[in-house]
């Protein structure tokens, strides 16, 4: 693969980016999605996210340079800003393109999705309001799904609740690796202002809520039998997973370990929203 293409692809932040893929595709499935329409909702959600992935390192080309950020490839020459840019435009209008066939309320769910991430990379990141975009985007994750589906439908409040919150455990988190970097170039935005302990703190504690807020819906909308004893078992490990992300914080680690806790605290999540598929609809 040509370096730039290399370059190209690092700067889409593929973890994240698959993981959000990846959590679309299978709650689509579990809504019984058709083959076809499940293939374009998956190909819409990753365009989203590659086009807020490369519009993050177009718009910060600049700042990551004056840090030396080693993990940028804009920043080491790998790929040109311009490149990015265009990507990230292309990527956005191809996500809208590809929502719209899935209906109207499901585009203006993933339109306003994409606004609020796109708000972030662009200055709500450096302002007490950085939170928010994480909460409105993670929280209308689901909504894209439900109201994509071939009979639209309101995903169930507890549903919501749990994508605001886990949205917001992933900002915190998300932050803490570059909390020096980003003080250095005038970012102070909610995760900073927290400061690594508390911010950690508080990230595995909306962690461990994702989980019993899960259980306790889908409990609460009358899920039973068999389906039930993952979403109960979803919410122990959540809180498992919590707790070992408040150990590493307490040792005072800030690595990227700790974003990987709350992926892999979302996938947890999304095996019990598959058992709970049957009642994730109001």
């Amino acid at each position: 693969m040509p370096a730039a293409l290399r370059g190209l692809a690092r700067a889409s932040h593929p973890g994240p980016a698959l993981v959000v893929t990846a959590v679309a595709a299978v709650l689509a499935a579990s809504v019984s999605y058709p083959p076809g329409r499940l293939v374009m909702l998956t190909a819409a959600i990753l365009a989203g996210q590659l086009s807020v992935g490369w519009s993050n390192d177009w718009i910060d080309a600049a700042r990551d340079r004056a840090v030396a950020r080693a993990d940028k490839p804009v920043a080491l020459g790998l790929v040109s800003r311009r490149t990015v840019g265009v990507a990230a435009w292309i990527a956005l209008a191809s996500a809208l393109l590809l929502t719209a066939a899935l209906g109207p309320l499901a585009l203006a769910a993933h339109a306003l999705a994409l606004l609020s991430a796109w708000s972030y990379n662009a200055w709500l990141k450096r302002s007490v309001l950085s939170v928010l975009p994480y909460v409105v985007s993670f929280g209308l994750l689901p909504a894209i799904v439900t109201l994509g589906a071939l009979e639209p439908r309101i995903p169930a409040w507890w549903v919501v609740t749990a994508g605001c919150l886990l949205g917001a455990a992933a900002h915190i988190t998300n932050v803490l690796p570059d909390l020096e970097q980003d003080r250095a170039t005038g970012v102070r935005g909610f995760g900073h202002l927290l400061g690594a302990t508390a911010g950690g703190l508080v990230a595995f504690g909306l962690l461990a809520l994702v989980g019993i807020v899960i259980a306790v819906g889908a409990l609460a909308s009358g899920l039973r039998g068999w389906p039930a004893a993952p979403v109960v078992a979803g919410a122990v490990l959540t809180v498992l997973i919590a707790a070992a992300g408040v150990g590493l914080t307490l040792r005072g680690s800030r690595t990227r370990w700790l974003m990987r806790l709350i992926m892999g605290s979302a996938v947890v999540d999304v095996i019990a929203l598959v058992a709970a598929g049957s009642v994730l609809a109001a």
